[in-house]
């Protein structure tokens, strides 16, 4: 509970974090790096669509 005021308030916290974590959370050690490269940049295009965020070109 760093620099959380009470339980209810880290509840909270984990739960809106734990909806994105498996995004950024890769196998690493499973992958070759082609495929790992591949798969982030994937997960970045989905975090940018579901945030609306548009890249700057």
């Amino acid at each position: 509970m760093q620099r959380l005021k009470s339980p209810e308030q880290a509840q909270r916290f984990l739960s809106a974090h734990s909806m994105i974590y498996g995004h950024f959370r890769s196998r690493r050690h499973l992958m070759a790096a082609g495929e790992y490269r591949r798969a982030r940049t994937k997960t970045f295009q989905i975090w940018q669509q579901e945030t609306c965020v548009q890249a700057a070109s």
